[in-house]
């Protein structure tokens, strides 16, 4: 395990890189021993870093909880980062493409909840009783660490890659649809580039809230009333260019929009 000093040194390099909008090398090529638990306690050092300079947290984001999303990143298991109240956009807004580096797009539910959820029992049930509603979201992924070889050591560390979340769509309680069978048409520039089903999220994507707020009781934290969980894309990272138009079609629970200039 790395030491405290080591660690706040990648944490100061992580927030420059995020100031800077530049990329660093592989965490894991320079520091070959360090651990999950190293990466955690960075990400942590990074957040604290964010809210002393006044960033406000309002939820957490789940990834790699999807198949699809494993192969993609050769990632084999979830991890979960900070939401903080300027990564939150709304849908329809013109995003500035600059922002981001490695700009990809995901589409995901967002669960906010009406009430705190502590592990390290927490259940499917437990979540959806906890959830004041359900809405798409897009993820933005931004990623400071170099992509090619990269470990879960290196996403968990970058507080798995999470840039910014657009939110629109219609909000809809637990109980009036099927999670598992929510679907979306994922489109760049009017052309349908990816699709999934929120099942891909380990069977629903409520147990990917119910994997996060049993994981966070490991590190004593818990999951707040009123905060944004972003349960986990069902399709790959699809790129995006400066320019481009992102439009994701949920069906029954509207649309989710961005442009990127």
């Amino acid at each position: 395990m790395l030491d405290d000093a080591t660690r706040d040194a990648i944490a100061d390099e992580l927030v420059a890189a995020d100031r800077d909008r530049t990329t660093v090398p592989l965490l894991t090529a320079r520091h070959p021993d360090m651990t999950i638990d190293d990466a955690y306690a960075v990400q942590r050092r990074w957040a604290d870093r964010r809210a002393a300079a006044g960033a406000r947290l309002v939820g957490r984001k789940i990834g790699l909880t999807s198949k699809v999303m494993q192969v993609a990143t050769g990632i084999t298991e979830p991890d979960y980062g900070v939401i903080f109240d300027d990564m939150v956009i709304e849908s329809g807004s013109t995003v500035e493409f600059d922002r981001f580096s490695n700009v990809r797009i995901e589409v995901e539910l967002a669960f906010v909840l009406a009430d705190r959820l502590e592990g390290p029992h927490t259940t499917i049930f437990d979540v959806l009783d906890a959830t004041a509603y359900v809405v798409p979201a897009l993820e933005i992924l931004n990623s400071h660490i170099e992509l090619q070889g990269r470990t879960i050591v290196d996403t968990i560390s970058d507080n798995a890659a999470m840039g910014a979340m657009v939110l629109g769509g219609r909000p809809v309680k637990v109980d009036e649809v099927d999670l598992r069978w929510v679907s979306a048409l994922l489109s760049r520039n009017q052309t349908i580039e990816e699709s999934g089903v929120a099942a891909a999220v380990l069977g629903h994507p409520a147990m990917g809230v119910a994997w996060l707020a049993n994981k966070l009781a490991q590190h004593g934290q818990a999951l707040g009333a009123g905060e944004i969980i972003l349960a986990g894309s069902f399709t790959r990272p699809m790129w995006v260019e400066r320019g481009d138009t992102v439009h994701a079609d949920y069906r029954d629970l509207g649309a989710v929009t961005c442009r990127f200039e």
